[in-house]
């Protein structure tokens, strides 16, 4: 999955429930981004292999609810 797919896949669900999705600080190889209170650790690759796409997404199941990808 693409990088920016993924950001933006993120943003849309925060935006149409109204959270705010920060970006908390930029590393050399990954940027730590905040929703609510939880914070979430993303690679700087363009591609990002589809596990550990799906490994972020599932993070974020508690601020949007199951399976909500």
């Amino acid at each position: 999955m693409k990088r920016r797919d993924l950001l933006q896949k993120i943003d849309d669900a925060a935006r149409a429930r109204g959270r705010i999705w920060h970006l908390v600080r930029q590393g050399a190889e990954h940027e730590v981004w905040a929703l609510g209170g939880r914070q979430i650790t993303i690679p700087r690759h363009r591609e990002i292999k589809e596990l550990t796409a799906r490994a972020i997404l599932r993070q974020l199941e508690e601020e949007f609810g199951r399976r909500w990808w």
